[in-house]
């Protein structure tokens, strides 16, 4: 009897070894099965969306003040004074300087000494013609001497027109002597002070409306059908991180530089508040088609098979899917899919496209830390 009881108890521990070897085995597989899965991180991850998918020619240039005013020196003479300094906004009319006038104030009286004596001879011209038409009348005169007072008349009134328009000339040089703005804007350049001394057409300011800037660039002639006026153009800035300006094509040059092949074209930015400025870069791209699509990172996409493909993540394992690609974006590096994906899906990018179709792969959220290593077993 107590050989039996020995008997059936080691059968019970032997199965309960057993079991505990068979959970074992199964517990190791469970961890076997994940540790083959591949971690992914949020940055070789990305999520499909319908995005606005805008095509068109790229641009690129300096951009410049629509309106620049250059205002030169109309008289010569020694500047006297400068009411305006680089930077200074001005209104159109405003006095910007003025230059010594003494020799045309000269000039102005002398010219009005000749209008005065002018006007006394057309005068006494204007008497004799009367006296002569009287005495002419009644006999006591010829006629050739009523013809000569008439022309006498006549010489005088045109000496007066001259010395009128000698005097008109003179105040108007005198006049030239004070600098005005011509149009409404911010002085930009001023190389004149007070004591210098001008010639006539010497630069004095360069005057530009902040108000309106223009971009000209230039597009391939390949491209030029997809250009038309009032076309929007996107661009960025140099010296405007993140920003992104809008502006409309106004003018396309009717011929291209023989030499580039490439068609200038003028685009206007209206510039109200005054934050972009004469001389910086700008780079963009004219808007010339805008729709809803999707687009990817160009790194989501692997090109080097017969047919384009990307690797999706569906039911927590890899799968290659063959794709049709559209327009492209160098600007952003981006390129359309047209078929193969839809919104909603998740895609691996960068060096996570490399993922062998069929492993199983895990996603780590952004917030979510690594999975820390494995604490050494400790010596016994």
């Amino acid at each position: 009897m107590a050989t039996m009881i020995r008997n059936v108890g080691a059968a019970l521990a032997l199965a309960a070894a057993l079991a505990a070897c068979g959970n074992g085995e199964a517990a190791e597989g469970e961890k076997a099965k994940r540790d083959e899965s591949v971690l992914i991180g949020p940055e070789n991850v990305y999520v499909v969306g319908a995005e606005e998918i805008s095509s068109g020619p790229a641009l690129s240039g300096s951009l410049a003040a629509e309106r620049e005013a250059r205002v030169n020196a109309e008289a010569g003479g020694v500047v006297t004074a400068v009411m305006a300094e680089k930077g200074q906004a001005v209104r159109a009319g405003q006095v910007l300087a003025r230059i010594d006038d003494a020799a045309l104030q000269s000039q102005v009286i002398s010219t009005q000494s000749a209008v005065r004596s002018a006007e006394q001879a057309v005068q006494l011209a204007a008497r004799n013609v009367e006296r002569n038409q009287t005495l002419e009348a009644a006999g006591a005169v010829a006629t050739r001497d009523l013809e000569t007072a008439r022309n006498q008349l006549a010489a005088a009134q045109a000496q007066l027109a001259g010395a009128r328009a000698q005097l008109a000339n003179a105040r108007q040089q005198q006049g030239k002597t004070t600098v005005n703005a011509p149009i409404s804007g911010i002085v930009s350049e001023r190389p004149v002070s007070a004591g210098s001394v001008v010639g006539m057409g010497a630069p004095m300011f360069v005057i530009v409306d902040p108000g309106s800037m223009q971009l000209e660039g230039s597009v391939p002639a390949s491209d030029l059908s997809a250009v038309r006026v009032g076309a929007p153009v996107r661009f960025t800035v140099t010296g405007y991180p993140g920003q992104t300006f809008t502006g409309t094509v106004a003018r396309i040059n009717p011929a291209a530089d023989p030499v580039t092949r490439q068609v200038p074209v003028i685009v206007s930015i209206p510039n109200a508040q005054g934050a972009l400025v004469s001389g910086l870069f700008a780079e963009g791209r004219v808007q010339a088609e805008s729709r809803q699509g999707i687009t990817v990172p160009a790194t989501a996409v692997d090109e080097r098979g017969v047919q384009p493909a990307v690797v999706r993540v569906t039911g927590g394992k890899a799968e290659r899917v063959p794709v049709t690609l559209g327009v492209r974006d160098p600007e952003t590096d981006r390129v359309e899919i047209t078929s193969g994906v839809s919104a909603g899906d998740t895609l691996l990018i960068g060096a996570a496209i490399g993922t062998t179709p069929g492993t199983p792969v895990t996603l780590r959220s952004a917030a979510a830390p690594a999975p820390a290593a494995a604490p050494a077993a400790s010596a016994p």
